[in-house]
């Protein structure tokens, strides 16, 4: 028998280690094949040169009254894996809670930043801007974007709190895959690893990215239950008769008052499904007649975000602001970050306090924190109000963008603006 995966833990070192009690483990499937008496693994079990061999044609049928599909626990003669207990294959998957964090640090001081307060647009930037939009729409003229005479410009300039919270979960479920030679890594092997302890490699931050992987030492091999060991199962769709009705005649044989062209009036016909052999191969095993159960480890990291914009006290659509960048004006990023509290505008200090809240009640308990990082982006918003052809309108410019919003352009011909 080989063993793979030299990942190892010694009794001593998981003599400090209490796995969590997930309840029960579920009973394994047992769709009456046979297992070697009194021993979970004996050499003839784990080599499959002497696993069951394939039927010879004429085998009587096998059809197992019991089918399973998806992932199936190991033979009830095995211990119980610690730090695995309770899980099952219908669930999708064992929740692992994760270490527990370090202290949440308090509430400190926000850098000073001089560049927080910054000049609304110039007359030129916001002509060029509406000049743009008219000639953005397919039925709109530009004229008054040029003619135009300024009346006003009023900033409502706002701001964009982000805060932003990688995390790492991990998860687990019993997998069953077709047994094709590969080396089973039993526990035979050495000690499972508990799931937190299984080192693996970070993905760059902030990035969602998902990993499998079988935890090491936790492989079991055995006859696969739909087949029981045989490779092929009878075939459903002519239930291992080798012959089907006729489509064409129904069975009767005869078509109007001929006799069918199909099948020649037996009314049956070869079963394409198995070729009429009776017989098709096993999905559970591909034919391979065995099957290798282990433990699969799901590793998602996943970037948690929340946003928030100030209140600009303007008919401005807030959820335009979505499209565009702001003027990153603030960032810090720490394995665990602190609420901002002398920020300029109170909301924004109260949201990241809101937010900070948020996530660790939301992600805490579920997943390891790896790092947070948040960041403030100053969100240009102008009111421009001008007079052509001695009418007043007005529109917003917004973003660094320079993107215009109205809903009163002068110069409409038959589009309707959206």
């Amino acid at each position: 028998m080989l063993c793979v995966q030299s990942y190892s833990i010694t009794m001593e070192e998981r003599s400090g280690i209490r796995a969590p009690n997930y309840g029960t483990m579920g009973q394994p499937f047992d769709p009456n094949y046979m297992m070697p008496p009194g021993k979970a693994m004996t050499s003839a079990w784990m080599n499959p040169a002497l696993g069951p061999a394939m039927v010879s044609e004429g085998a009587p049928l096998v059809n197992p009254a019991v089918v399973t599909d998806g992932p199936t626990a190991p033979p009830s003669d095995w211990e119980v894996i610690p730090g695995y207990e309770g899980m099952g294959g219908d669930d999708g998957g064992k929740f692992l809670p994760p270490p527990q964090p370090g202290p949440i640090p308090g509430s400190v001081p926000t850098p000073a930043n001089t560049s927080w307060t910054i000049p609304s647009i110039s007359e030129d930037d916001a002509r060029i801007a509406l000049m743009d939009y008219a000639k953005s729409k397919c039925c709109y003229r530009s004229t008054a974007a040029q003619e135009m005479d300024f009346h006003e410009l009023r900033p409502f300039n706002t701001y964009r709190y982000r805060l932003e919270t990688f995390t790492e979960s991990r998860t687990c479920k019993w997998v069953t895959a077709p047994y094709t030679g590969q080396a089973v890594d039993s526990p035979m092997c050495g000690i499972p690893p508990q799931p937190w302890d299984i080192p693996i490699q970070i993905p760059a931050m902030f990035t969602d990215k998902e990993m499998n992987m079988p935890v090491p030492h936790t492989s079991s091999l055995k006859a696969c239950p739909q087949c029981l060991g045989i490779g092929r199962t009878v075939c459903n769709k002519c239930h291992g008769t080798g012959r089907i009705r006729c489509w064409i005649c129904n069975g009767t044989g005869r078509r109007i008052n001929d006799t069918c062209h199909q099948c020649r009036g037996q009314g049956t016909q070869s079963c394409k499904t198995c070729h009429s052999t009776r017989y098709v191969t096993c999905v559970g095993c591909s034919g391979r007649g065995q099957i290798l159960n282990y433990i699969n480890l799901i590793v998602t990291w996943k970037n948690n975000i929340s946003e928030f914009v100030a209140d600009h006290n303007s008919e401005f659509p807030t959820e335009l602001f979505k499209k565009v960048n702001g003027e990153k004006i603030f960032m810090d990023e720490q394995v665990l970050l602190s609420p901002l509290v002398n920020f300029p505008a109170q909301s924004i200090n109260q949201a990241s306090q809101n937010a900070l809240q948020q996530h660790h009640s939301q992600f805490f308990s579920t997943s390891r924190v790896l790092r947070q990082r948040h960041s403030i982006e100053w969100l240009p918003l102008t009111k421009v109000e001008y007079i052509w052809k001695g009418k007043r309108y007005d529109y917003f410019v917004y973003g660094k963008e320079n993107k215009v919003y109205t809903d009163n352009y002068p110069q409409k011909c038959c589009c309707i603006v959206m």
